[in-house]
């Protein structure tokens, strides 16, 4: 527990700092451009291609192969000095001619993920991704720094990074407001300034968040110099794992792509592109805070072991890892589910958007305690350098994905066309992780389902009443329509507030039974505070 606990903490805290400081960047940039809007969907496209290549960049390739490959390489007698060189050479390189080519691209990306946006409404998107798409070279950047960090086991400065990204781009967002006024949510009342302003804001902040990193090089008692000589150190072992894992992470861009495209239909008056992100934001608070925080150092820890074929240790990892995560992010998910209306308040502009934007946030919800499972079985895939089992089960998700996209775009009204999508995508995602932990369930002659299976059982039948808890709070505190939607930061406030209440009787009935997460829960807790 020590240096997982404490890898754990850093990590936590950093990233509670970054998604606080994330959800005030949001707020911002919605008071900027609007949350249900022609304009603010169109920065939204702009923006997330760059999100979309370094998805690739970190998921498709760093995470599930650089990792293990340096933790092996540090057995080199050089610690593994000349093997980092030559990957940090060959993946710089290769960012800069992604950059360039993507720019030369940047109108037909923009057309492949909006199809049904106006004319006008692509020119503007089109504008911003000129601004945007330098964000790619220096997220690449920024996340093989990280991970090289995270493999030398210097965790906290990959997590504390974003939030100088986050505080320049609050700073660019509330310039752009006094200057021009918002929400500017007319397509046609844009102009070079006002572009120019809130993306180049944007890829300000990505450049100033890889900036960071450098300053903590030394701690990771590396020495880079620039190496072009690739041959020999095993890239092409890299690249023939990597083969499977960008396959896999392309076919979920894919079906990002025709979710993209039949949300752009719904844009202009009711929740699509813009409103979707704001709600998987919302989602992804619990899971970064929580999955990745605990989850990141195990994952170097299994990594270990299971390159040292100590397979009843990884078994133990993946038990011990699900429960961890179990107890807290089953609780978190009943949270914001029955905060779902506050919580969407805090990122539209009235009352109104927020209920029409919360079954975005709900049919996401369904997922998140199956993403959590997921995060762990997946991950011990890739710790045995295994990328293929990964794709066969993550193309099954990503086909059951788009087809359900297209199903919903062809059903549904265009009001709730976001919330279909989103309830589509959860119902693939159980799926993909029921798949995959049948698969690992037989690769390894047991992942230790018994010891984890039956304690998320038990912490979802604690949050049922903790969630009833949290509802009679919310109804005796107006509901939708009480003072928990007359702003963002009411919003927030109240969604605090259920939040607390939800925890507070989650724990009391878990600890009345005397489970012993909760014990691990408050060690774990305790090392937040000061002297610790």
């Amino acid at each position: 527990m020590s240096s997982i606990g404490r890898a754990s903490v850093l990590i936590g805290a950093g990233t509670v700092v970054s998604r606080v400081s994330g959800l005030l960047r949001t707020i911002v940039l919605v008071a900027a451009i609007g949350s249900i809007s022609g304009a603010g969907d169109a920065f939204a496209v702009a923006n997330q291609l760059p999100n979309n290549i370094y998805a690739i960049i970190s998921t498709g390739l760093l995470t599930a192969v650089v990792v293990p490959q340096i933790v092996k390489a540090a057995a080199h007698a050089d610690g593994g000095q000349a093997f980092i060189s030559k990957l940090f050479t060959l993946g710089t390189v290769g960012l800069v001619a992604a950059t360039a080519l993507a720019m030369i691209a940047a109108p037909f990306l923009v057309q492949v993920y909006a199809s049904k946006f106006t004319p006008d409404q692509l020119a503007l998107s089109t504008a911003f991704a000129y601004w945007c798409l330098p964000q790619i070279f220096f997220y690449g950047l920024y996340a093989l720094l990280g991970e090289i960090l995270n493999a030398r086991r210097v965790f906290g400065p990959y997590t504390w990074a974003p939030i100088v990204n986050n505080i320049v781009s609050i700073a660019g967002f509330g310039a752009f407001i006094l200057i021009f006024g918002g929400p500017q949510t007319r397509v046609d009342a844009w102009t070079p300034s006002m572009i120019a302003v809130l993306a180049g804001t944007a890829t300000a902040g990505i450049v100033v968040q890889t900036l960071v990193l450098l300053f903590f090089w030394r701690r990771a008692g590396l020495a880079l110099r620039p190496d072009f000589q690739w041959k020999g150190v095993g890239l092409r072992h890299i690249a023939r794992l990597a083969g499977w894992t960008f396959l896999m992470v392309v076919a979920g861009q894919l079906a990002g792509i025709v979710q993209s495209n039949v949300l752009s239909g719904a844009s202009g008056e009711d929740p699509a592109i813009f409103a979707s992100q704001n709600a998987w934001l919302l989602f992804m608070l619990p899971y970064s805070i929580i999955v990745l925080s605990i989850g990141t150092p195990y994952f170097t820890q299994l990594s270990e072991h299971a390159a040292s074929e100590r397979h009843d240790e990884v078994r133990a990892d993946i038990a011990r890892s699900i429960r961890t995560l179990g107890f807290f992010i089953v609780v978190a998910a009943a949270a914001l589910a029955v905060a779902a209306v506050p919580a969407s308040r805090i990122f539209t502009n009235g009352a109104e958007q927020a209920i029409a934007a919360a079954p975005v946030l709900l049919c996401f919800l369904l997922c998140l305690v199956p993403l959590a499972v997921l995060f762990v079985v997946q991950r011990t895939f890739y710790a045995y350098n295994d990328t293929r089992t990964p794709f066969f089960f993550t193309l099954l998700q990503c086909a059951l994905v788009a087809g359900g996209a297209v199903l919903a775009g062809l059903l549904l009204d265009r009001s709730v066309l976001a919330a279909g999508v989103a309830l589509t995508q959860s119902f693939a995602s159980i799926v993909q992780v029921v798949v995959a932990s049948v698969l690992l369930h037989r690769r390894l002659g047991g992942i230790g389902t018994a010891a984890w299976l039956p304690a998320l059982v038990k912490f979802t039948l604690a949050s049922i009443p903790a969630a009833m808890a949290g509802f009679v709070v919310l109804s005796l505190l107006g509901g939708s329509t009480g003072w928990m939607t007359t702003s963002s930061l009411a919003g927030a406030a109240g969604a605090g507030l259920i939040g607390a209440v939800v925890v507070a009787v989650y724990v009391g009935i878990l600890a009345l039974f005397r489970t012993p997460e909760v014990a691990s829960a408050f060690s774990l807790m305790r090392r937040f505070l000061p002297r610790r």
